[in-house]
């Protein structure tokens, strides 16, 4: 009998093996879930203010809508950072995913199975970088809103 327990044990150690490995990158998968939340959670924020400001913009004077042109503006660049955010976030998550599987697959044997992992767990690293960056610049051009924003109505608080 201790042959039969010899034999079955590397093999059960091999695929405990992989499943730990195979966990890693299902944490960083878990935390791009995360950041795809906040990045669709903003951009549905800034498509409430893209609505409202469309509609305000309808009702206000001449002086008032080249303000909120402006505020258009700026939206649309947080939406293009936000969309950039998105995408970059979801193919990091595709390329984690294309990692476990790879993991599960070939168990890392082979140098083209190596060199696949490294690329697609590298690239979804790149990937999430790129996002995390894209979601600062949407932060940065939010706040330069608002600095815009209190700026003018400090100007109309001022007497004349």
């Amino acid at each position: 009998m201790p042959g039969a327990a010899d034999a079955v044990s590397p093999t059960l150690l091999s695929v405990v093996h992989i499943i730990q490995v195979a966990l890693t990158p299902v944490f960083l998968l878990s935390g791009i879930a995360t950041l795809l939340n906040v990045f669709s959670t903003r951009l549905a924020r800034v498509a409430d203010q893209v609505d409202a400001t469309a509609k305000l913009i309808e009702t206000v004077n001449d002086g008032e809508a080249a303000l909120l042109s402006r505020r258009l503006e700026i939206l649309h660049k947080r939406s293009v950072a936000l969309d950039t955010a998105v995408v970059l976030g979801a193919v990091a998550g595709a390329l984690t995913c294309a990692t476990v599987l790879a993991l599960f697959i070939g168990e890392a044997g082979g140098l083209a199975l190596a060199t696949m992992l490294y690329g697609s767990f590298g690239l979804a690293l790149a990937c999430t970088l790129v996002a995390i960056v894209a979601f600062a610049w949407e932060m940065l051009v939010a706040s330069k809103w608002v600095r815009i924003a209190v700026k003018v109505s400090q100007q109309r608080a001022e007497p004349d």
